[in-house]
């Protein structure tokens, strides 16, 4: 029985890879994440039929299991040194400024250092009171660069939904920040 459970394991894997492999690099920011998606999906597959758990519909359960990883992924943490990452959109030029653009440059002083931690910090705290969904379409948006038809097409939202979303988190960060912005210059 456990050779047929592998022969129908390796047959499915080399069927569904190529149109799975392209369904999760639609929804993932990179080739290496794409792959890591395609192996946890495959990981699975494995460990379900060696609990005895056959799965009828392979195809359609493989897929299913992508999606939800995928959402897993988007679901952890994001790193507390999101200036690594977040930028702001600059002008019509298409330019982009990372938040490390607006300290004084001398990054090695003590300042700069506790200005750069107090912005993370700030920042960090003000994406966790947002709403899941403002919160999502706004670190896929500025952070990860999607574009609203990718979050569309990830999320299953309108464009409109998701321009709205944004909107609403840009409002309520724009807010929450300059309490910051006045903590640090104002005093």
């Amino acid at each position: 029985m456990a050779q047929a459970q592998d022969e129908t394991i390796r047959q499915t894997v080399e069927k569904e890879r190529k149109r799975l492999l392209d369904f999760i690099r639609k929804r993932v920011p990179t080739q290496e994440d794409a792959e890591d998606v395609l192996q946890d999906v495959f990981y699975e597959l494995v460990n379900t039929y060696r609990l005895m758990k056959p799965v009828e519909q392979i195809a359609s359960w493989m897929f299913t299991v992508a999606r939800n990883k995928i959402t897993d992924r988007y679901r952890k943490k994001k790193p507390d040194l999101l200036e690594d990452h977040f930028a702001i959109r600059a002008g019509d030029d298409g330019d982009r400024l990372d938040i490390s653009d607006f300290l004084p440059s001398n990054t090695n002083s003590p300042e700069t250092e506790m200005m750069r931690e107090t912005i993370t910090e700030g920042l960090v705290a003000a994406l966790d009171e947002l709403p899941k969904e403002q919160r999502d379409v706004f670190i896929m948006h500025e952070v990860e660069d999607k574009s609203f038809q990718e979050i569309s097409e990830i999320t299953g939202a309108n464009v409109n939904t998701l321009l709205s979303r944004k909107r609403y988190a840009v409002l309520f960060l724009r807010e929450r920040l300059q309490g910051v912005y006045n903590d640090m210059f104002n005093n």
